[in-house]
């Protein structure tokens, strides 16, 4: 899910997606050529982990796709692992500015999830990498693995406060909405592989919708189930 990839990172309220223990920043490149090379070492980076995933490529393929040894790499970067952390901070940064400074609550967040699937059937590049790298991430010592984790977790935080906003739900039903959250993120993530694997045969935002929508009725029928016969 973006979702993630969602494809997306909410943000507003709380962070997601900020990794614990991540290495340290990148370097900060004084004159604007600097700036451009370390941008298309991120943009040659995403593309190749998003192809082989990050056990499997090699800074030297990197390097050498970018023009640069891989000493010239590990300059602005310094290590393999801060490399993939500032790029999928690079993803987190363009749903940042997609979504706005305020995150949107209750039905408008549902609706941000399906305006997001729909997104994603435009950035093939991103929804790859989202769905090799989360699968990947749960492989011991995967440096990207407790990015994914807080991910999941804020995310998870953020669409079960949607539903239990949208359908009015009091705070013992928490469960029912966890369990109705993960069902969303699930059928989202599952999605972008179908979709990757056969873009013509998956709609992920109908799907999407369908989904948040049969939620919806079983949560509040009152407010969303179909009318009553007269």
């Amino acid at each position: 899910m973006s979702n993630q990839s969602v494809g997306k990172q909410p943000v507003g309220k709380k962070s997601v997606g900020r990794p614990a223990g991540r290495p340290a920043k990148p370097r900060t490149p004084r004159s604007p050529e600097a700036r451009q090379r370390q941008q298309d070492i991120l943009s040659i980076a995403m593309d190749t982990f998003a192809a082989r995933g990050y056990n499997n490529a090699s800074l030297a393929e990197i390097a050498d796709r970018v023009g640069l040894t891989q000493a010239g790499v590990l300059h602005y970067f310094r290590s393999k692992a801060l490399l993939l952390t500032s790029v999928l901070e690079l993803r987190d940064r363009a749903d940042i500015e997609q979504l706005g400074p305020d995150r949107p609550q209750g039905l408008d967040f549902l609706r941000h999830l399906v305006n997001t699937a729909l997104r994603n059937a435009e950035r093939e590049g991103i929804v790859r990498l989202y769905a090799v790298l989360s699968a990947e991430s749960v492989t011991d010592d995967h440096p990207a693995q407790d990015y994914f984790r807080d991910r999941y977790d804020g995310l998870r935080v953020f669409v079960a406060d949607a539903l239990r906003e949208a359908c009015d739900l009091p705070a013992d039903r928490a469960e029912m909405t966890g369990n109705a959250a993960n069902a969303i993120i699930a059928v989202m993530d599952g999605l972008q592989v179908q979709w990757l694997l056969s873009p013509d045969s998956v709609d992920m935002a109908a799907s999407t919708d369908l989904v948040v929508t049969s939620l919806l009725a079983t949560l509040a029928p009152e407010r969303f189930g179909p009318p009553s016969p007269s």
